[in-house]
């Protein structure tokens, strides 16, 4: 298969594409996502097989309007919440999970009762799927378990002849996949963290609960209810390992670990106090920066053949620390280092 490259001036052809069962990765201001027609079982299952993705995954649909979950027939009913959820936050980086209908393929769902939803906000994608004419399943666009693609080059690198096109549309904005939040349940409950983050939802909603798993692994035989809950996810092909203690301690570790096959995940003002090579996420605190460039930053990683070990300091859970600390104790396995009991 030869994959496309389209421009913005070309999302026809990718609509085209897609009304045709095929698979095209577009941007959203998220990650890029692998797309296919939501309502098409045999389309959606195309993108399983270009991702080498379990089909016990859950996918999210993407609308390009609120008023598409009552015109597809998505979902049973909507809540009051899932109304003051949008309001809030859509179009944007936020996923709602409802129960769905049967319109629903099992290969959407992953054999679960409801469906994640997600009107993202950027610009390219609305009109593609505006242009296609149905919701669009869309999972980040790489190799399952790797870093996600914040780029077309970066889809090109993991899907090139796997897909039918790919739409280049810039570098994503928010740089790492929308939060999710079920609603299926009596308590509102946060499957995986985003750029909407936590605090924010309660201002909205009032109670809502943090899963176990944002933070922890799934327990054994634990079915995932949403995108990025398994065990190891975001994972570069280098070891990840998280260093938890203070900045002395951090550069201290680091640095008695020095040699050729070492790197740094660090911040801008560790830059010169480090031995290792060093990939900067961006000033120490700025999360917002370090969730954009998070995957693009371990993907660098990956291009130095010679790189076997990655140490990162372990983020903050506050605010849009807590979704770059889920991506990184998952691409690190769950690996930490606690400094302080050295």
């Amino acid at each position: 298969m030869k994959t496309l490259i389209l421009d913005e001036t070309q999302t026809d052809i990718a609509a085209r594409i897609l009304k045709d069962g095929g698979v095209v990765g577009i941007p959203t201001e998220t990650v890029y996502g692998l797309a296919a027609n939501a309502l098409d079982g045999n389309a959606v299952a195309k993108i399983f097989r270009a991702k080498g993705r379990p089909m016990d995954n859950p996918l999210i649909v993407h609308i390009a309007d609120f008023d598409d979950i009552a015109k597809f027939h998505l979902v049973k009913e909507i809540p009051d919440a899932a109304e003051k959820l949008s309001k809030a936050f859509w179009p944007g980086p936020l996923t709602i999970i409802m129960k769905r209908t049967d319109i629903i393929p099992k290969e959407v769902s992953a054999g679960l009762d409801t469906v994640a939803i997600r009107f993202p906000s950027h610009p390219v994608a609305q009109k593609i799927i505006k242009e296609a004419g149905v919701p669009l399943a869309a999972p980040s666009a790489n190799l399952s378990g790797s870093p996600s693609p914040t780029t077309a080059r970066h889809v090109l690198n993991d899907m090139d002849g796997k897909i039918d096109a790919v739409l280049d549309g810039g570098s994503s904005d928010v740089g790492v996949e929308s939060t999710v939040i079920t609603l299926a349940e009596a308590v509102p409950r946060v499957l995986r963290p985003g750029g909407v983050t936590v605090e924010q939802l309660r201002e909205v909603l009032g109670e809502v609960e943090l899963d176990d798993a944002v933070l922890h692994q799934l327990k054994e035989g634990e079915k995932a209810s949403s995108p990025g809950m398994k065990y190891k996810h975001y994972a570069p092909k280098a070891n990840v390992v998280l260093l938890k203690g203070s900045d002395d301690e951090f550069i201290s570790y680091v640095n008695s670990k020095s040699d050729d096959s070492v790197c740094a995940l660090c911040c801008d003002e560790d830059l010169l106090l480090l031995s290792v090579k060093t990939v900067s996420l961006g000033r120490r605190g700025d999360y917002l920066t370090h969730a954009r460039h998070l995957f693009d930053c371990l993907r660098r990683i990956d291009e130095n053949p010679t790189v076997h070990t990655v140490y990162s300091r372990l983020p903050s859970t506050n605010g849009v620390g807590l979704a770059v600390y889920n991506r990184l104790i998952r691409a690190a396995g769950f690996e930490v280092i606690d400094l302080e009991k050295l």
